[in-house]
C-alpha cells in the first residue's frame, strides 16, 4: 500500500460563508413568490452575488491548488493491465470521476426543476388571475331614501350563486354638484374580514327582494338610521361614515365605487379606505387599491406590508 502523501487536503477547498449566502437568497426568492415581487428581486440579487463570490472562491482554490509531488516510488509502465485492457492514454482530458460528477449534478438539475418549476410558475401565476368584479344595478335611486342607510345583498356573480352573494351599506346623501352622491360601505371589516353589522334596528318588515335586469337577486333591507357598525366577532368599532373607533381594526372599513346608469345605481369595483374626513356628500376619502383585511394602506405601518398582487 503506497503511503499517504497529503494531496487530499492540498485540494480541499477552504470554509467559506457563500453557500449560506446563497441559500439564503433562495428562501427569498421562494417566499416573495408568495408575498412580494420585490422581495423576489432582492432575493434574486442575494443569489447572484454570492453565487458569484462562491464561484470565484472555488476557482481560486483550483487554480491555487499545489501541483501534487511526485509519487515515493514510481510505478512499473505497463501497456497491458491484469485484465487484457491497454492503459488510458495519459493526460485524458476528461476522467470517469468528472464524468460521473457532472453527470449527477446535472441530472439532479433536471429533476429538481421538474419538481419545482411548474409548482412554482402556477403560484406566481396566480397572483395575476384575480377575478374581476363584476357591475351590479341595484336598481332605481327612488328605492334610497336620502339620509337612510340600506343593507342590500346582492349575488355578484350568477354563474356562482349564493357564494358570490355580498353585502353593502347604501346611505344616498343628496346632490353634490348636481349629481347623486353616495356612501357606499362594504360590510367586510377591516380586522380579519368578519361581516360587520349595523348598531340599531333593522326594519325586517320593510325588506324587498327582486332581481334586476340581469337576472340577479337583490335583496334590500331599510334599517333605522344607525349609530355605526360593529363587528362581533373581536368588537371593532366603526362610526356611519366607516372610520374606525375602538378595537383592533387597522383603518376604515372598504368602499365600492358606484356610477349612475339610465337613474339606476351601479355598483363597481371595491377599493379600500385609510381615514374619512367630513361625512355625507361632503366627505374627504383617502382611497388606496384594495387590500386584504389587516392590512395597513397608510402611514409607518404600510412600509412593513408586500404589495398586494394585480387583480386583488
Amino acid at each position: 500500500m503506497e503511503p499517504r502523501t497529503g494531496d487530499d487536503k492540498a485540494h480541499l477547498p477552504s470554509p467559506t460563508l457563500w453557500p449560506i449566502g446563497f441559500a439564503i437568497g433562495i428562501v427569498c426568492v421562494l417566499v416573495g413568490l408568495i408575498v412580494s415581487w420585490p422581495a423576489v428581486a432582492v432575493g434574486g440579487a442575494i443569489v447572484l452575488l454570492f453565487g458569484f463570490l462562491w464561484v470565484r472562491d472555488l476557482s481560486k482554490g483550483k487554480s491555487d491548488a499545489e501541483p501534487p509531488p511526485p509519487p515515493a516510488t514510481p510505478a512499473v509502465a505497463t501497456n497491458v493491465d491484469p485484465a487484457g485492457m491497454p492503459e488510458p492514454a495519459p493526460g485524458e482530458r476528461f476522467p470517469r470521476n468528472k464524468f460521473l460528477e457532472f453527470s449527477t449534478l446535472g441530472l439532479g438539475a433536471v429533476i429538481g426543476g421538474l419538481v419545482t418549476i411548474p409548482p412554482l410558475g402556477m403560484l406566481a401565476a396566480s397572483g395575476f388571475e384575480g377575478a374581476k368584479f363584476q357591475p351590479v344595478d341595484l336598481g332605481p335611486l327612488s328605492t334610497f331614501p336620502e339620509g337612510q342607510f340600506i343593507i342590500t345583498t346582492f349575488v355578484e356573480d350568477p354563474h356562482a350563486g349564493e357564494v358570490s352573494r355580498r353585502t353593502a351599506y347604501i346611505r344616498y346623501n343628496g346632490l353634490l354638484v348636481n349629481q347623486p352622491s353616495f356612501t357606499i360601505l362594504s360590510n367586510r371589516s377591516a380586522h380579519l374580514g368578519c361581516p360587520v353589522q349595523p348598531n340599531g334596528p333593522v326594519a325586517e318588515n320593510q325588506s324587498t327582494t327582486k332581481e334586476n335586469r340581469a337576472g340577479q337577486e337583490v335583496l334590500k333591507k331599510t334599517p333605522a338610521k344607525p349609530a355605526g357598525f360593529g363587528c362581533p366577532c373581536h368588537g371593532g368599532q366603526y362610526d356611519t361614515e366607516g372610520n374606525r373607533t375602538a378595537g383592533p381594526p387597522v383603518r376604515a372599513l372598504d368602499r365600492y365605487e358606484y356610477s349612475i346608469v339610465s337613474r339606476n345605481l351601479v355598483l363597481n369595483k371595491p377599493y379600500s379606505v385609510g381615514h374619512v374626513d367630513g361625512t355625507g356628500a361632503n366627505a374627504t376619502i383617502k382611497a388606496y387599491p384594495l387590500t386584504g383585511p389587516g392590512q395597513h394602506v397608510d402611514g409607518v405601518e404600510s412600509w412593513l406590508y408586500p404589495i398586494q398582487p394585480p387583480g386583488r
